[in-house]
């Protein structure tokens, strides 16, 4: 049974929805409280028993390689005080993770990205999280419970789906399918449509940032045709497994914050604000 241990983090772009914040910090250590967002998203990669994190980034991008490697000065500097806890999970990442790293030079959209991540994946199933995407359960993590699933269906793909108003359905990749036998969130996939309008779309249930994928997802993304925005879009790659009966849909249990959007990202500083307050 294959086990899933790296997780693929695209985290290349720019993030100019961010602009001026996100001109010289990664949108990714854009920080939810204290902790910054790829931060969240690898805790949840843990949290499924992944181990090795494999980022596609840029060399804009150094200020997250240097958020997973010791700062000696900084310890030295809160040893022995009351902020010396404040380090601990991170340290326990860096002490627990393996980090691989590997450079996309163009941005050519999600599909590329992923194409890029090959040499750090090789011949093995993986999941992909989308750290704009931040995610939060009091049970297991969503991407635990892909895990799982993927655990009963070894030879396909997952996707995480949510149900989102019909008016916001041009924003994402949106599925068609049928209920597996016995599952009221998991569909077989038929049709994958990117960012369709309300009255193109077949269902209101939109692909969010995380994936676990085959191996063979790579021998399609080399040879998927660039939309008409000149991207390669991971949605028209699955399409072509969908229609092998090879994906699923998984609509997941939990809270997704948009972190993309400055509404999503206030959102998520609200929601744990007010966990952290209250506690």
């Amino acid at each position: 049974m294959p086990v899933i241990n790296k997780c693929l983090f695209p985290v290349a772009g720019y993030g100019t929805r961010f602009l001026p914040a996100t001109k010289a910090i990664p949108k990714e250590m854009l920080p939810i409280l204290t902790k910054p967002l790829i931060q969240y998203g690898v805790e949840e990669a843990m949290s499924a028993g992944i181990n090795t994190m494999a980022m596609v980034t840029s060399k804009h991008k150094q200020a997250i390689k240097a958020h997973f490697q010791p700062h000696p000065e900084i310890e030295a500097s809160i040893q022995d005080t009351p902020k010396a806890p404040l380090l601990d999970e991170v340290n326990h990442i860096i002490q627990q993770c393996n980090f691989t790293y590997i450079e996309q030079q163009q941005m050519q959209g999600l599909g590329h990205a992923i194409y890029t991540g090959k040499a750090l994946i090789g011949h093995e199933p993986f999941a992909v999280i989308l750290p704009d995407d931040l995610c939060t359960n009091d049970d297991d993590s969503v991407l635990l419970q892909m895990t799982k699933l993927h655990a009963q269906h070894p030879d396909c793909c997952i996707v995480a789906i949510e149900a989102v108003p019909m008016h916001a359905v041009d924003k994402y990749g949106v599925i068609d399918g049928e209920l597996l036998p016995d599952s009221k969130n998991a569909y077989r996939v038929h049709n994958m449509v990117e960012k369709p309008t309300p009255a193109e779309a077949p269902t209101n249930l939109s692909i969010v940032g995380r994936y676990i994928l085959t191996h063979e997802i790579f021998a399609v993304l080399e040879t998927t045709q660039p939309d008409k925005n000149g991207e390669i879009q991971i949605t028209d790659a699955l399409l072509t497994l969908a229609k092998q009966g090879k994906v699923i849909a998984y609509q997941f249990q939990g809270t997704r914050f948009d972190c993309g959007s400055v509404k999503g990202f206030v959102e998520a500083n609200t929601f744990f604000a007010s966990k952290f307050f209250s506690s």
